[in-house]
């Protein structure tokens, strides 16, 4: 995702330096490879180090986070601190929630903080925005996407394009919903539907999964009648995968077997490396259905995106789909677009239609469609 952001950064940004860093020297020669010969500097840079970040942040104007979400809140401290905007990817509940209690710090000096800019959460929490400011009344948001690969193999018709651990945690913990009002949660990996796409996709199935609506419960508490999200994959993977879960396969706390001793979510993490592809063709699902009313009619707002892998720059769709929105809120806040201080979700303060424009202008295209269901 780094290597995304910086991409797009290269290619689109007018920011006077872009620095790359990472505490691993060889993931910083293999991206200097793969973004070629341009105007990046690379550091090399451990976030566990404190005075070390606070030196790097001290002589940035932004910082974009795409590093596990557990820095996060340690990060926004110290951009507080250093008077550096900083944009992250999210990934988890708790660790957003301890960013915006940095809000009146964060106006006082004023730095912008936006968690959550990635895919899912940030760019369906963008098209929630915009149901919203198209709609007098919003009942229902139903956010799908899914990251899949163009030609599924068995058993589980699924590649790793992101941390399998990540996904474990997508899968295991609960997934929050707004239901009229009231915060709810529900367990992941039920609530099994079908849905449609075009060929060669057709059928699908999604399923609740933690993490993809992060704050939009709660943004929109007294807006959205309902609203949840489900991961789309392809026709029976729920069922597959939940068994190894069901069975214990997730659990972090160590089993004996025999003299041994062993962490079933390192087997299990252990096994999808060994067993699942990682580089092949990829692709991104997007279906956003809102509905509700306007202007006295009954109007559905339908948003779907299918986005490839890149074979002219060798970029997977999920690195595009997660990268370049967090690139594009970045020179939002560049080019002066997004001026407020304080700590913000998307929802709350990326504007649409421009942020759908960089979209569109870098490949990624939204269909958008609505539909009068009654006068």
């Amino acid at each position: 995702m780094g290597r995304a952001i910086a991409f797009d950064l290269v290619n689109h940004s007018s920011f006077d330096t872009l620095t790359l860093a990472d505490r691993e020297d060889s993931i910083l020669q293999d991206a200097q490879k793969f973004l070629g010969d341009n105007s990046i500097e690379y550091s090399h840079l451990d976030v566990s180090h404190e005075k070390e970040v606070t030196t790097f942040f001290d002589t940035h104007d932004l910082i974009i986070s795409a590093i596990p979400y557990s820095f996060n809140y340690l990060l926004a401290q110290t951009a507080v601190q250093t008077e550096t905007h900083f944009l992250d990817l999210g990934g988890n509940n708790d660790i957003v929630t301890r960013e915006r209690s940095l809000h009146k710090q964060a106006q006082k000096k004023g730095v912008t903080i936006i968690p959550d800019c990635g895919l899912a959460p940030g760019l369906v929490s963008i098209i929630t925005q915009d149901i919203v400011e198209h709609l007098d009344v919003v009942d229902t948001v139903k956010l799908r996407v899914g990251g899949l690969p163009v030609d599924p193999q068995p058993p589980l018709n699924y590649q790793i394009v992101f941390s399998p651990n990540g996904l474990i945690n997508e899968y295991m913990e609960d997934s929050l919903i707004l239901d009229h009002g009231h915060v709810k949660t529900k367990s992941s990996m039920t609530e099994v539907e079908t849905l449609s796409f075009p060929k060669p996709f057709g059928t699908m199935e999604a399923f609740l999964t933690s993490g993809g609506c992060s704050t939009l419960p709660t943004t929109y508490k007294d807006t959205i009648g309902y609203l949840d999200y489900k991961t789309i994959r392809y026709p029976g993977h729920c069922e597959k995968f939940k068994l190894l879960l069901d069975l214990g396969m997730g659990q972090e706390t160590p089993v004996s077997v025999g003299s041994q001793h062993m962490v079933p979510r390192h087997l299990l993490i252990t096994l999808l490396e060994k067993t699942l592809p990682s580089d092949g063709r990829d692709v991104t699902l997007l279906k956003v259905i809102g509905e509700g009313r306007h202007h006295h009619k009954t109007v559905r707002r339908e948003y779907m995106m299918i986005d490839y892998y890149d074979d002219r720059h060798a970029m997977t769709s999920m690195m595009r789909t997660t990268g370049f929105p967090v690139s594009i809120i970045a020179q939002l806040i560049e080019h002066g677009t997004i001026a407020l201080s304080g700590v913000f979700c998307p929802e709350e303060i990326v504007p649409c239609q421009p942020f759908f424009k960089e979209l569109e202008a870098r490949g990624i295209h939204i269909e958008q469609k609505t539909t009068i269901l009654q006068k």
